[in-house]
């Protein structure tokens, strides 16, 4: 951990044509704590994994590949690091351009330590975040990886709120049948309520389906 309790695993990529910067950004990123590694272009970060944890300050204007293009070309391959432009040519449509497309924050040179720094600590903070969520999210859909068709179908009657002898009469199998396959799920599901169940559903983005009413003999 650094000064700002920041796992120092994560690394703070400096994406900028200006050697002055780079080395500038390096040395206060590193009196803070923070490690980093320096790209003169977008293109020589391209050639890195966007897997590593961290997040990138990037510059808006470099020659062949500039800032926008560079964050544009990593959501296309499927990289979402946290970015913060920094950039002595701001302008409102790049940065609007820049924050609607997924920028943490936009910053205009010269800037001011402490501004950088609190911006890098809440990028940081916010990849561990996303980090965090979708290791949760491979989970879930690994458990329902596991589901039979069958338990896959009741999973979605059941977060619907369908009773029991509801959906032994949409599917027209015996309610003990359901019981049985809904038992299952709540054990591969790894979970011990309806609540629990529709919560991990949810973030897995299956939808529910009700089943018809009953009808009234």
């Amino acid at each position: 951990m650094n000064a700002n309790g920041m796992n120092t695993e994560a690394t703070v990529f400096v994406i900028d044509d200006d050697e002055a910067v780079r080395k500038g950004l390096a040395k206060l990123l590193r009196s803070a704590g923070y490690s980093t590694r320096l790209f003169a272009s977008g293109r020589d970060y391209l050639e890195h994994s966007c897997d590593e944890p961290g997040c990138i300050i990037l510059d808006l204007r470099m020659p062949k590949t500039g800032g926008l293009e560079l964050q544009a070309t990593l959501a296309a391959q499927g990289c979402h690091p946290p970015i913060i432009f920094l950039s002595g040519y701001g302008d409102v449509p790049s940065t609007a351009m820049a924050l609607k497309k997924g920028a943490v924050d936009f910053l205009e040179k010269p800037v001011d330590a402490e501004i950088l720094l609190a911006a890098v600590n809440e990028a940081l903070k916010s990849d561990r975040e996303n980090r965090q969520q979708y290791s949760q999210l491979a989970e879930v859909k690994t458990r329902l990886a596991n589901l039979t068709a069958r338990e896959f179908e009741i999973l979605r009657y059941v977060i619907a709120g369908s009773l029991n002898k509801q959906i032994a009469w949409a599917l027209d199998i015996s309610e003990k049948t359901v019981k049985t396959h809904r038992g299952r799920v709540m054990d591969k599901m790894e979970v011990q309520s309806v609540a629990e169940l529709v919560r991990l559903a949810d973030k897995a983005g299956v939808c529910p389906v009700a089943s018809p009413a009953l009808k009234v003999q």
